[in-house]
Order: structure tokens, then C-alpha cells, then sequence
């Protein structure tokens, strides 16, 4: 089976459209969620996760917006989530508020969480990733940091695809990831692959601003910060 995997889209459409567009053909896509927040189009970015049934994960940015959080943002994130929240449909805040903070797929093999198994919300960088993280499945799948990466153990992978819309790994490409899942009994069970495509930031910014955000949304992302 291969999936297709992303993270972190963060109301960023243009990103979202080139990275589908460079995407080779997979068998499924899935998201280790934030869907929503930052960028100006959380109305397009829920629609078409929704539309092509990704199996997601809840993130901050997707708990925030939908309703209270104990998560502390700063004035350019609080500053999406009011906007997303604002320009979201009742339809569309009733999917991000049921989403789950983890989901298996793949019949078992892969889950999906967003920031750690343990707690949703914790920073996990790629040079913390540890086997201990792994709970019977092939591979396990992160987002929230925005650091694209990935570590192989012994009992299985530990990854995050990086983030499509707001990379913060100083490579302002949006980032995703192409996973093989091969035979559980043969010596490559799961094969990742690493994938970064230029879209238009210029396009972003100048949508950041007409939306009247946080210029500084928009700017970040030519330096992938």
C-alpha cells in the first residue's frame, strides 16, 4: 500500500494544490491534522480534506478554532483561529470539533497523531523520536512541530511529513511524505520518502494581507520559519 501523508496545511490552499499536484499516485492520503489556522483559506482547505475523505487527526489549530483550548498562542496564530472561526459554517466547525486525537489506519499499521502519542499538544522534533513512541504499529505518524523528518527503529518508523503550509525547517518548500507499506515479514515493512515542491508564496502573502491578518503569516514563509 502506498500513502500519501501530510500535516500542518494550515488554511495554506495554494500549498495544499501543489503539493497534490506533485503527489505520484498513492492509495490513500492522511493527515496528523491542523487543517485549519494561519493562512486565509480554511473554507477551501476543510473542503477538500472533507471531499477526498482523508482520515485525520485533530490538531491544536482544528481544537481551537472548533472551541475552547487550553493551548497559549501567540498573536499571529490567535489571529487565524479567529479568522477560521469566523468564516467556517457550522457543517464545517462540527467536522473539526469531532475529530479524534488519534486514528489508526492501514488495518492497524499506521497511526495518526499529531503532536505524541501521550500528548497531543508536545513538541516532538525528529531527533526525539524514539521506539518507545511505537505501540505495535508499523509506523507512527506526527505533525506540530513542522520539521519534516523521520527515524527507523528496530519495531517499526516514527515520522512527521512536514508541513505543507507553514514549514518552520528553513526550507520554505511544502513538505509531505510518500509511505510504502510492504510486507510486514520481509526486511522493509515501511519505506518513507521524504518530498518538498515550490508553490506560489508570493500569491500567500499578498492573500494574507488583503484578509487583513498578521503580515508577518505571510513573509515567515519565504524564509521557512
Amino acid at each position: 500500500m502506498r500513502l500519501g501523508v501530510i500535516s500542518d496545511v494550515h488554511g495554506n490552499r495554494v500549498a495544499l494544490e501543489a503539493v497534490r499536484d506533485d503527489m505520484p499516485d498513492v492509495d490513500r492520503l492522511v493527515c496528523a491534522g491542523d487543517v485549519v489556522g494561519y493562512n486565509p483559506w480554511p473554507v477551501d482547505c476543510v473542503a477538500a480534506v472533507r471531499e477526498q475523505e482523508v482520515p485525520t487527526v485533530m490538531g491544536n489549530h482544528d481544537r481551537a478554532v472548533a472551541g475552547e483550548t487550553p493551548f497559549r498562542f501567540n498573536s499571529m496564530a490567535a489571529a487565524g483561529v479567529e479568522y477560521a472561526r469566523e468564516r467556517l459554517d457550522e457543517d464545517a466547525l462540527s467536522w473539526l470539533a469531532d475529530l479524534p486525537p488519534e486514528r489508526v489506519v492501514a488495518d492497524g499499521r499506521v497511526k495518526l497523531v499529531h503532536g505524541h502519542p501521550d500528548d497531543p499538544d508536545r513538541y516532538t522534533y525528529p531527533d526525539e523520536f524514539s521506539a518507545r513512541m511505537l505501540d505495535g504499529e508499523d509506523l507512527l505518524v506526527t505533525g506540530h512541530t513542522h520539521v519534516q523528518g523521520h527515524r527507523v527503529f528496530e519495531d517499526g518508523v516514527v515520522m512527521n511529513p512536514g508541513s505543507v503550509g507553514q514549514p518552520r525547517d528553513g526550507d520554505p518548500r511544502a513538505g509531505y511524505a510518500v509511505v510504502e507499506l510492504g510486507d510486514r515479514e520481509g526486511g522493509d515493512a515501511v519505506t518513507v520518502e521524504e518530498r518538498r515542491v515550490e508553490y506560489d508564496v508570493d500569491a500567500v502573502v499578498d492573500a494574507v494581507r488583503e484578509a487583513g491578518l498578521p503580515e508577518r503569516i505571510g513573509t515567515r514563509l519565504y524564509e521557512g520559519r
